[in-house]
C-alpha cells in the first residue's frame, strides 16, 4: 500500500515566503533606483563625448567627478560643504522649535490665532526670498541674514503641520485624560503632542529640503563661502567644470540629508502604526 504524506498546511509557509519577499524587495528597489540614476549619470557622459554640445555648456561627467576630486584634496569641497550645512540647519532647528511653539500657541489661545492666521495666511504663499534684501540691509551679508531667510521660508511648514496635527487628535483622548484629573499641562504632553507627532514629522521632513534650497539660493544671490556662493563664483568665471561640480555636490547632500530625515522618522515613530508597516 502507497504511503501518503501529507503536505504541511499552506500557511505554515507564508511568513516564510513574506520574509523572503520583504528581503527582495528592501534590496531590489534600492538597486533599481541607483540604476536609473548611473543610466541618467551614462547618458550624460555619452552625450557630452559625442560632440553634439559644447564642453563650455555641458563639461562630461568624468571631468565633473575630476574637478570634484581635486576639491576635495584641497578641501575647498568640504569647507564650502559644511558652511552650508552648518546655516541650512541651523536655520533648520531654528524653524522647527519656533514653529512647533507658534502652533501650539496659536492652538491654546484665540487671540494668537487670530493675530498670526491673517499674518501667515499673507505671507504663505509669497516668495520669501524677496524679503531678502530687506535682511541683509538689517543683518549683513554674513550668516545671519542667511540663516534668518532660511528659518522665514522653513517656519511655515512647521506651524502648519503642528496645527493640523493637533486638530486630528482624537477628542475622546482628551476628553478621558481630563476625567481622569490629568491637568491641561498632562493632556498636552502626554495626549497631545504624541497623538500630534507623526503630523508634526511631517512638517518637518517638509521644512528640511525648503532649508538646504534656500540656504543655497541665498548663498548664490549673496556670494561667500558655501556651495551655492562657488558655484556663483565658477558660473562669473565661466568655470562650467566646477559649476556642474557644483550642482552635483548640492545634490548628494540634499540626498543625504532628506535620507537621514527619513530614518530618523522611521525609528522615531516606531510605536506608531506607520512605523511597523
Amino acid at each position: 500500500m502507497a504511503r501518503v504524506i501529507e503536505a504541511p498546511a499552506g500557511p505554515a509557509f507564508f511568513p516564510a515566503r513574506k520574509v523572503t519577499f520583504e528581503r527582495l524587495r528592501r534590496f531590489k528597489w534600492p538597486a533599481v533606483r541607483l540604476l536609473s540614476v548611473l543610466l541618467v549619470l551614462g547618458l550624460w557622459e555619452v552625450f557630452a563625448q559625442s560632440g553634439q554640445v559644447s564642453r563650455f555648456l555641458l563639461p562630461t561627467f568624468s571631468s565633473v567627478l575630476e574637478r570634484l576630486a581635486d576639491n576635495a584634496m584641497s578641501g575647498i569641497l568640504f569647507e564650502n560643504t559644511a558652511f552650508t550645512i552648518y546655516r541650512a540647519l541651523a536655520g533648520f532647528a531654528i524653524a522647527a522649535v519656533l514653529g512647533v511653539a507658534i502652533g501650539l500657541g496659536m492652538h491654546a489661545s484665540r487671540i494668537v490665532h487670530w493675530f498670526l492666521d491673517p499674518i501667515i495666511s499673507v505671507i504663505f504663499p509669497m516668495p520669501k526670498i524677496a524679503f531678502l534684501p530687506i535682511f541683509v540691509l538689517w543683518l549683513g551679508v554674513f550668516d545671519a541674514s542667511k540663516i534668518f531667510m532660511v528659518v522665514v521660508d522653513a517656519i511655515l511648514p512647521v506651524i502648519a503641520a503642528t496645527l493640523v496635527g493637533i486638530r486630528g487628535v482624537d477628542r475622546q483622548l482628551i476628553w478621558s485624560a481630563r476625567n481622569m484629573g490629568a491637568s491641561e499641562r498632562r493632556i498636552l504632553w502626554d495626549v497631545i503632542l504624541p497623538a500630534a507627532f507623526p503630523a508634526i514629522m511631517t512638517g518637518l521632513q517638509v521644512a528640511l529640503p525648503i532649508a538646504i534650497v534656500v540656504e543655497i539660493a541665498t548663498e548664490m544671490l549673496t556670494g561667500g563661502r558655501g556651495l551655492g556662493g562657488a558655484m556663483l563664483e565658477s558660473s562669473r568665471n565661466a568655470d562650467s567644470p566646477e559649476t556642474f561640480a557644483g550642482i552635483v555636490a548640492v545634490a548628494v547632500v540634499g540626498f543625504v540629508l532628506v535620507k537621514g530625515a527619513a530614518m530618523l522618522r522611521r525609528r522615531l515613530l516606531r510605536w506608531h502604526a506607520e512605523g511597523q508597516a
